[in-house]
This record gives C-alpha cells, structure tokens and sequence, in this order.
C-alpha cells in the first residue's frame, strides 16, 4: 500500500507518505479476509484518505490459479473497505500503457530519474513503483 500526497500542481512530484505490504493474518481465509476489510477500512478513515486507486483485474492468458482467485478475492475486500469510505477508481496496466507517456508502464518502473522526478518524501521501494504509478497517471490521466 502506497500513501501519497498529491499536489495541485501537475508538474510537483507526489509526496510519498506511507509504503507498507499488508499481509494476510494466518489461519482460516473468512476471518483474515474480514480482519483486512476492519483494518482497511479504519486505516482509510483515520488517515483521512480522500481517494483511493487500485490496478484493476486483468484477464489471465491461462486457466484461472488458486493464488491468482485468492487475490482477487482481496482485491474485492479492499475495494469494498475502501468503497465504504473514499472515492475508488481503478485503472488497467495496459490502459496506462496506452495512455500515459510515450512507454509502456514496465519502462516506466525500472527508469529511476522517472521516479527522481516524479516523487519525494519517504522512500519508496522498487516493488511499490507500479502502485505509485498508479497515483501518478490517475492525476495527470
């Protein structure tokens, strides 16, 4: 999870406020699953988060994974957590492909003065760079 302030300014870079991976408690899914919708949710309200956006489910190129249907059961909690308190939005990899730039969005992940320019504040890791990406071209797209 990335938590970024955005700038009216189009041309500031977003500030990184928080970079964390939230993992799922032990034991039976049901319960962990509701454990992160409460945790979510609350985490939402508290930080006073006014939008929200998630990469969208894209259709697999095989048959359907057991871990490929189990995130997205956790995608839909976190989108139903976030729905009760914020604006949600979310956008497809390969929409921002299309739209953002002139690469494509996996370029744009291992380009670090894109990174240099495009955000400050706390550290962000590489792996959160295709969240990040998320918040930058839901602002300028």
């Amino acid at each position: 999870m990335v938590v970024a302030t955005v700038p009216a300014d189009p041309n500031a870079p977003i500030s990184i406020e928080y970079d964390e991976t939230w993992k799922l408690q032990s034991g039976a899914r049901e319960p962990a699953l509701h454990v992160l919708h409460q945790r979510c949710a609350s985490f939402l309200l508290e930080q006073q988060i006014k939008s929200v956006v998630l990469k969208a489910s894209a259709a697999p190129r095989s048959a359907a994974t057991l871990s490929l249907l189990h995130s997205a059961e956790v995608r839909g909690v976190v989108i139903a957590a976030a729905a009760s308190t914020t604006e949600v939005r979310s956008l497809a990899k390969g929409v921002i492909s299309r739209t953002y730039g002139d690469r494509t969005v996996d370029e744009y992940l291992k380009d670090n003065d894109f990174w240099s320019s495009k955000t400050a504040g706390a550290a962000l890791r590489a792996g959160s760079r295709e969240a990040a990406m998320l918040i930058i071209a839901a602002r300028e797209g």
